[in-house]
């Protein structure tokens, strides 16, 4: 995994649930682009058709919180989402997010600097963000090495196939 990612941004607010990320009217579709499409649609259905591909979802505290429905990363990294950043995570979320391949960071005071649009360089080895727009420079939480070594691998499954040898 490349230790920097950037990417223009949207923001979203505090307590962002997972069926606001991804409704349950969505449950059935199983087609990855369709899964993708209705992402973030319980904050503004806009979004998923604007969202920048590779771009980063910086949000405020509490992002992903309400069920550990895994449906939520799937979407966010089907929309073509390349990182969230965020005040801070539910749990279950953010495990959720690296098992199945989609960096979350934690970067307190984020959602406050900012500004839809802007565009970001996350530097995971430095731990910091920038938002590139005005060269403010923000830390952030370092990931642990298991962490990175699951994101390294594209997810927890892919990292097991891989140790295994199995397709």
């Amino acid at each position: 995994m490349n230790t920097r990612v950037t990417g223009k941004i949207i923001v979203v607010g505090d307590n962002i649930d997972t069926d606001q990320i991804y409704p349950g009217r969505f449950l059935a579709i199983t087609d990855p682009k369709e899964i993708g499409s209705h992402c973030l649609c319980g904050v503004d259905e806009s979004i998923a058709a604007s969202f920048p591909r590779g771009g980063i979802v910086v949000a405020g505290r509490n992002f992903g919180c309400g069920s550990s429905r895994e449906h939520a990363p799937i979407a966010l990294i089907n929309m073509g989402a390349a990182a969230v950043l965020a005040d801070s995570f539910a749990r279950i979320f953010f495990r959720n997010a690296v098992n199945l391949g989609l960096l979350p960071v934690v970067c307190k005071g984020i959602s406050q600097k900012a500004k839809p649009g802007q565009t970001l360089t996350v530097d995971l080895q430095a731990g910091t963000v920038t938002i590139e727009d005005t060269g403010e420079t923000l830390p952030c939480e370092k990931l642990g090495e298991q962490a990175m070594n699951i994101l390294e691998a594209g997810g927890i499954k892919p990292m097991m196939r891989a140790r295994f040898g199995k397709d």
